[in-house]
């Protein structure tokens, strides 16, 4: 049982969990609630209590699908119920700040999906609410699953370790197609009310976030350009505006003057989910492709080798996380990112310590987001993060 006071002891207590949405997200969730004890057989165990959403047919179908007890069509009513420890949130970012500070403060530890909200003044308000709920035993976490890609966390412990020398550059792209058609129709995503920006807090909070983690260290400074290329899509009430943009550019600097190239878009045609990372060190580099997500590029054998980059398939069991899984060679797919990402928010809890990543780390990658839009506002003028 939660209260306003904090959490009672967890232990191997069941902890009973809430999804609010069911769409995309709400599925990959529900997907990863589903399986994580499976995988994660000391993490406390977990009920799947309720999933929350607005239309009751459509909400009963996924329930029954996904395999929740019961459902809700009002969030508010989850804050209330004795049989819910964990809320879940994916919901479009405009819903992020109001839903976090009610779960926190009603003693309900919290999951976010990225981005953590539509601007920096929603997202300190939820660093502070995160933080306040924290000195009662409350945790909460960011949900960045890419930073639950085997290939990904090699990549940093190996950045960390100096295998590939003192860092200077970094290219990375995310890259979709799913605007491509002008036919398209508009969706909440293009709404800057519900989505806060476009692809840049969409696809680049994962870029940008992925930044900090590898390296360690924050971004400083930006230079952006936006672009909307299809400034009008057919709505349900007919033709409106589209108010965010539909793909990004920015020139990216950290504090230890590592210069990254960023590029997003939902405009790269024949580009399905095409998320690139390549870092580039004094003695060698890294490289990764999100469509080949166990593999990682790996050149750390020093600039007097001839070896060039070799291909490193992250499935052994001495690699983060894969124990849990298969044998080697048998790779892991995306879905089991949420998976992953659910057992390090139930450990944190069970273990009382911070969840990672967190409503700051979150922050930190909006003040990037922002500082992107404000240059692009001044013509790509350097702008301080």
């Amino acid at each position: 049982m939660t209260d306003a006071t904090g959490p009672a002891p967890t232990g191997r207590r069941e902890l009973g969990v809430a999804v609010v949405g069911h769409s995309f997200m709400g599925k990959a969730h529900s997907h990863a609630w589903r399986n994580v004890g499976a995988f994660f057989p000391d993490v406390p165990p977990v009920r799947r209590q309720v999933l929350v959403g607005r239309d009751p047919a459509a909400l009963k179908t996924a329930a029954e699908r996904y395999g929740w007890a019961d459902t809700a069509t009002d969030w508010r009513d989850v804050l209330t119920r004795d049989d819910v420890d964990i809320v879940d949130i994916c919901t479009p970012g405009h819903l992020h700040a109001e839903i976090a500070q009610a779960a926190l403060e009603a003693g309900k530890h919290v999951l976010v999906e990225k981005p953590l909200a539509n601007s920096v003044a929603e997202g300190e308000a939820m660093v502070a609410a995160a933080e306040a709920a924290a000195a009662r035993g409350v945790r909460s976490m960011l949900g960045f699953n890419y930073r639950c890609v085997p290939a990904l966390a090699l990549a940093r412990q190996l950045i960390a370790e100096g295998q590939i020398g003192t860092v200077r550059q970094v290219r990375a792209s995310y890259l979709q197609d799913w605007l491509v058609d002008e036919a398209a129709p508009m969706t909440w995503r293009l709404r800057r009310e519900s989505a806060g920006s476009g692809v840049l807090g969409d696809l680049g909070s994962h870029v940008v976030d992925q930044l900090h983690h590898l390296l360690g260290e924050p971004v400083t400074t930006a230079r952006g350009h936006l672009r909307t290329f299809v400034p009008e899509r057919t709505g349900e009430g007919g033709r409106e505006p589209v108010t965010v943009d539909d793909a990004a550019w920015a020139t990216l600097e950290t504090a230890s003057g590592v210069v990254a190239s960023v590029e997003v878009s939902r405009m790269a045609t024949s580009r399905k989910n095409a998320f690139r990372i390549e870092v580039y060190g004094s003695t060698g580099s890294l490289s990764f492709d999100l469509e080949r997500l166990n593999e990682l590029g790996v050149d750390d054998r020093g600039l007097d080798s001839a070896g060039g980059v070799r291909r490193v398939l992250v499935t052994e069991a001495d690699h983060p996380w894969v124990a849990a899984w298969w044998p080697p060679g048998h790779v892991l797919g995306w879905d089991s990112t949420f998976t992953v990402q659910a057992a390090e928010l139930l450990t944190a809890i069970a273990e009382e310590r911070p969840a990672t990543p967190s409503f700051a780390d979150g922050l930190a990658v909006q003040r990037v987001l922002d500082a992107v839009e404000r240059s692009a506002a001044a013509d790509g003028c350097r702008v301080d993060v």
